[in-house]
């Protein structure tokens, strides 16, 4: 077995330790977070059993599996998910669990809006053993496995149950079979063939498979390895208070030593964000404690995704992950070739991406006037124009103009507004070379797309004319909205059910065919037995108890796919229901003071959130449940609602 080196970047000290010291401190930390992560960063090795010698051994047996591709891996960013420890018969579930944490991820803003950004690929590589070393105790059998993953930071008495390690040289060779998916674009995300919590974090992210809380691991690690975020969180250990921060203004976009007033005044960090309802619940505003801090240093929301798993990124935090995202890849795909000047006999065109929460932006300008109108049409054709004889400037110009940026300086940066520029001479005659009209790319056909999705087809250039695509929806023409190559079905307003939605290149007989997904998921509930049960016309049923109570959420679906069903209380942020923190099959528990677990307290009534270790003051009176499921589709069904009271104890009488 070859060995690795183990070494641990810590963003608390932004110092990196390659000691048994320092790889033991950021096991620490990961020990603190059983709703939080793992430190981003983490390089972990195994120290596994005897397992394949070489790494060519592990190459040689792999197969690469794309599990959501949306283009060329050199042009997106990419996820690649490893397995260890599922034999042969097993790779159905390690697909499963691949399914559940990307469906997971796609619940999660940015993610939704940009996964047309993104391809995942699955390697899957079958063990000789089940499961991983040191699984749950160090006392369990060593296994044979290919990538060496264990618990205990490597089988060390000396780490964390926790720390799940790999072997990095395995993990990035696998990840090397995947053509065009380097350092600089992918993520590593490498699952264990275990049902017990665990996890790290950075450029190897590891993960349970089987463990439903482990699935909201990798979009907080991609937070770190990605977005560069910090942690939000208020301790460096589990029950114990992480003391008052010293240190300057951090360079953190989400943590802050400024007030709300100076914020305003300087128009620095979250001022543009201040006062807006926060998508991770409760308003943006100024919260003390974060940076493992619990004084002297304030975040914008009360918890988000990189405080506490089960929760969004907040509007700063997606703001960042929005310009991060979009950094990996090129909003222009492609144009007619401009090394040389062009005639002003032919047309002219640019290939965009195309977001799935909304369409990109193209206008065109000639000679630094506005081309109009252009209404965001991918191809001009420079013949209508007439330009005067010479030499003239064309410029197509394509933004992003999503909702989630308002920093001015992200917006007109190459992240979300590219431009591509002509020189046109009209003395120039372009040849004539015949282009058959057919599409090159557009939305996959093979799976349903959901209501809300922006649907896109891209077709051939040929140079004497512009093709145009024609939409319809059962039937029926949709009209042209000037971009014919994206169809937004959001503005559409799909009756409940399936739809037939197809494309079809004008004049020809090259059509495309999708299945419209416009009928969301379901969700139940379960409660534990309550004192009773009160019935008012016009309100929520409402269910009584004197005690705490649990909640089991069930998604169902008509059509295949990981469901994510979230809940929220008194209209707090939505909160992915995964069980309860230490049995993913057990149901939610709910009670007054809430349950200490690790030093933090979970299912306080009052909030769906893990609460510091000094907030458990009882909450008794009426509360508003919401639940809701995120199919795989995307479609986010309507939430429902019910009320429950918990009565406070009675006191004896003198």
């Amino acid at each position: 077995m070859t060995s690795t080196t183990s070494h641990v970047t810590c963003h608390t000290r932004r110092t990196r330790r390659r000691s048994t010291a320092g790889f033991l401190a950021c096991a620490a930390l990961l020990a603190t977070s059983l709703l939080g992560a793992a430190p981003a960063g983490a390089r972990t090795g195994g120290a596994g059993g005897p397992g394949p010698a070489t790494v060519a051994d592990v190459t040689e047996a792999a197969t690469v599996v794309p599990v959501r591709t949306t283009g060329p891996a050199d042009k997106r960013f990419n996820i690649v998910v490893l397995g260890d420890g599922y034999t042969a018969a097993e790779l159905p579930k390690f697909r499963a669990d691949v399914e559940k944490h990307i469906n997971v991820l796609w619940s999660v803003e940015p993610f939704a809006s940009y996964r047309s950004y993104v391809n995942v690929y699955a390697v899957e590589l079958a063990s000789p053993e089940s499961g991983v070393d040191c699984d749950p105790g160090l006392d369990a059998p060593r296994r044979d496995t290919p990538l060496d993953m264990s618990f205990w930071g490597g089988c060390d008495p000396d780490s964390v149950q926790r720390l799940l390690t790999v072997d990095t040289a395995k993990a990035s060779a696998l990840a090397d079979l995947v053509p065009g998916a380097t350092g600089a674009n992918r993520q590593i995300v490498a699952l264990a063939n275990s049902a017990t919590y665990g996890g790290a974090g950075g450029a190897w992210a590891t993960a349970s498979g089987g463990n439903a809380l482990s699935s909201l691991i990798t979009p907080h690690e991609i937070g770190h390895s990605l977005g560069g975020l910090q942690d939000e969180y208020d301790y460096y250990a589990r029950g114990v208070p992480g003391g008052t921060y010293t240190g300057g203004e951090p360079r953190s976009a989400h943590h802050t030593l400024l007030t709300e007033e100076q914020m305003r005044e300087q128009r620095a960090k979250w001022w543009r964000w201040l006062g807006e309802e926060s998508e991770s619940g409760g308003r943006v505003g100024r919260f003390e404690g974060g940076m493992y801090s619990t004084k002297g240093v304030w975040r914008p929301s009360k918890h988000s995704i990189m405080k506490t798993l089960g929760y969004s990124f907040d509007q700063v935090e997606r703001e960042v992950m929005t310009g991060a995202i979009a950094r990996k890849v090129d909003l222009v795909q492609g144009h007619t070739p401009n090394s040389a000047p062009i005639g002003a006999d032919r047309t002219v065109w640019v290939d965009t991406l195309h977001p799935e929460g909304g369409e990109l932006a193209v206008s065109w300008s000639l000679d630094g006037r506005p081309v109009r109108p252009t209404d965001g049409a991918r191809t001009l054709d420079l013949r209508r124009l007439r330009p005067s004889p010479g030499t003239h400037a064309l410029r197509a110009t394509v933004t992003d103009p999503t909702p989630f940026v308002r920093d001015p300086a992200l917006r007109a940066s190459a992240a979300l507004t590219r431009t591509v520029s002509w020189t046109v001479d009209t003395a120039l005659t372009t040849p004539r070379t015949p282009v058959a009209p057919a599409f090159t790319a557009h939305t996959a056909t093979d799976a349903p797309v959901g209501a809300r999705t922006v649907v896109y087809a891209e077709t051939s250039h040929p140079v004497d004319r512009a093709l145009a695509v024609r939409w319809s929806l059962d039937g029926r023409p949709l009209a042209d909205t000037g971009n014919d190559r994206d169809l937004d079905l959001s503005e559409l307003r799909l009756s409940r059910g399936g739809h037939r939605l197809t494309a079809r290149i004008a004049g020809t007989d090259r059509v495309l065919a999708w299945t419209v997904d416009a009928a969301p998921a379901t969700t139940s509930y379960a409660l534990s037995k309550p004192l009773r049960t009160v019935h008012r016309p016009g309100r929520p049923v409402e269910y009584v108890y004197d005690g705490e109570f649990t909640m089991r959420l069930t998604g169902a679906d008509d059509r295949e796919g990981a469901l994510v069903s979230q809940f929220r209380v008194d209209g707090d942020g939505w909160y992915t229901y995964y069980g309860w923190p230490t049995d993913a099959t057990a149901p939610y528990r709910f009670s007054p003071g809430g349950t200490v677990i690790d030093g933090l307290v979970f299912g306080k009534l009052g909030t769906s959130r893990a609460v510091p270790w000094d907030d458990a003051t009882p909450d008794y009176g009426t509360h508003t449940v919401e639940y809701r499921t995120i199919d795989a589709a995307g479609n986010t069904a309507p939430a429902r609602s019910f009320l429950v009271t918990l009565l406070p104890p009675k006191t004896s009488k003198p």
